[in-house]
């Protein structure tokens, strides 16, 4: 194949193929800023297709729930993780792997949600999940499921086997747990940039190394993190 040939194949979408991402596109973005403005239990699949006017039928042949919409960027965000994480160089160690994959995505993934929604609706939806129960477990499990696949990819990285050697699920529940906790503090922050949420990422995952591997008490006199008092301040 020739690399005319290709472009005219692969590169570019066809007219159809540019009409349903615009389809849905709308129908996501329509959906988070209900979930957002009116609430997501208050939602219904009917209001989300009339204000796109399209069919319920047209709905579901984009996403298969309500709650895939939901989670429909976050989605979006794990697969871009997932890729940047396969293509790692092998000498990285599993955390560097991880950290620079996150880092990575951060650093690119802001111009594809923000063709969907601005960003200040992305953190509302976030804190949309954070408050509604029937989301949140959702959440949880989801966060479960990709904990575990990305163990998985981690000891196909270091040659191991994930059921005999600890290391890879015990690596990634450190680096999930760090992640999560980030997010919180972003939704409940004063940045709601997707710098910022990188700044937090950064600050929190270079302590996570040295919080596990050190004796807490012997650096409980120094001031660690970004809330700690200045020495030199009159």
């Amino acid at each position: 194949m020739t690399v005319g040939q290709s472009a005219a194949t692969g590169s570019a979408p066809g007219l159809r193929e540019r009409k349903k991402q615009r389809t849905r596109t709308a129908l996501l973005r329509t959906a988070l800023e209900l979930f957002t403005t009116k609430g997501y239990e208050e939602t219904t699949v009917d209001e989300i297709a009339d204000a796109v006017e399209v069919s319920q039928r047209t709905f579901f042949r984009y996403f298969p729930s309500k709650e895939a919409a939901a989670f429909a960027l976050q989605q979006m965000t794990e697969q871009h993780f997932v890729e940047a994480l396969r293509t790692r160089p092998a000498e990285e160690g599993p955390f560097d792997a991880l950290r620079n994959s996150v880092l990575g995505t951060w650093d690119t993934i802001g111009e594809a949600i923000t063709e969907i929604v601005p960003v200040d609706v992305h953190l509302r939806m976030l804190q949309v999940i954070e408050s509604t129960p029937t989301l949140l477990a959702a959440h949880l499990r989801r966060s479960l499921d990709m904990e575990e696949y990305v163990a998985r990819l981690i000891a196909d990285r270091e040659g191991l086997d994930v059921d005999a050697d600890p290391r890879p699920r015990v690596a990634v529940a450190c680096f999930g747990s760090v992640m999560r906790v980030t997010g919180q503090l972003w939704v409940r922050g004063d940045d709601p940039s997707l710098d910022g949420l990188r700044a937090l990422t950064v600050a929190y995952l270079d302590h996570l190394a040295p919080t596990l591997a050190t004796n807490w008490r012997e650096t409980a006199a120094a001031p660690a993190g970004p809330h700690a008092a200045g020495t030199d301040s009159a």
